[in-house]
């Protein structure tokens, strides 16, 4: 059985100001730990795991350089985060907050989204159409919240995540076009596909600040035919890149 300290640990990982001060977030299940294992840009700390997780993945087990501490079922209930723990549980070291150059590529800007879930599924959308860099408001959920690691399944070990003030980002990086997404835009089908720029997608409920929308080049809007006042924001996200990739 884990000791209390041990699980006292693992939960407090469960807060931002645990993870900033430690360096360190948690991941869940059988998928997402994978993925981050296999990945160069990840380093684990440690897993605790059911003898079933251990024997199905006892291959490439020998090549991870952390602490692997065995678990039953009621330990790894204790140290969840998910309603319904499965298998495993890891601790990972938090990635380096740095972006590729942002010349000759599409990249996202996120103006306060903060239901984890959303942010999750921008973070897994981006990394399906290849984006490499999204910059988040410091009002955005964190990136290594459980929720949003979760709804990422993985994708944050491939997409690169910083947290700034958006408009003195745009003032210091002013030869690369805004476009923000807007209810009184552009219609998405008057963009061609885009080689190179940035998507700034707004708030859940307030969509993009007005001073952001100002230093924009142009507002793309998703023509609608029914009567929702608004589209989620992870679901613009995903229908703005399908169409200027």
């Amino acid at each position: 059985m884990l000791g209390k300290t041990i699980v006292k640990y693992i939960q407090s990982l469960a807060h931002k100001i645990h993870r900033d001060k430690e360096g360190f977030f948690i991941a869940e299940g059988p998928k997402v730990v994978r993925e981050f294992l296999h990945s160069r840009n990840m380093k684990c700390k440690s897993i605790y795991a059911t003898t079933e997780w251990f024997a199905e993945n006892a291959g490439f087990l020998p090549k991870i350089s952390a602490d692997l501490v065995g678990i039953n079922d009621i330990d790894l209930e204790r140290i969840s985060q998910l309603q319904t723990p499965n298998k495993v549980l890891a601790v990972f070291y938090k990635k380096e907050q740095k972006l590729t150059d942002l010349k000759n590529t599409i990249s996202l800007m996120l103006d306060e989204i903060q239901d984890p879930g959303n942010m999750g599924t921008i973070i897994r959308t981006a990394d399906w159409f290849g984006i490499k860099n999204i910059i988040c408001s410091n009002e955005c959920a964190d990136a290594y919240n459980p929720k949003v690691v979760q709804a990422s399944m993985g994708s944050l070990s491939r997409v690169n995540i910083i947290y700034t003030g958006l408009e003195e980002f745009i003032h210091k990086n002013n030869g690369i076009t805004i476009y923000a997404a807007t209810l009184s835009g552009k219609p998405l089908s008057a963009f061609n596909k885009l080689k190179e720029g940035i998507i700034l997608i707004g708030n859940e409920s307030k969509g993009v600040k007005e001073n952001l929308v100002k230093l924009s080049a142009g507002q793309i809007t998703i023509p609608k035919r029914g009567e929702a006042e608004s589209l989620n924001a992870a679901v613009a996200c995903g229908i703005i890149l399908s169409h200027i990739i």
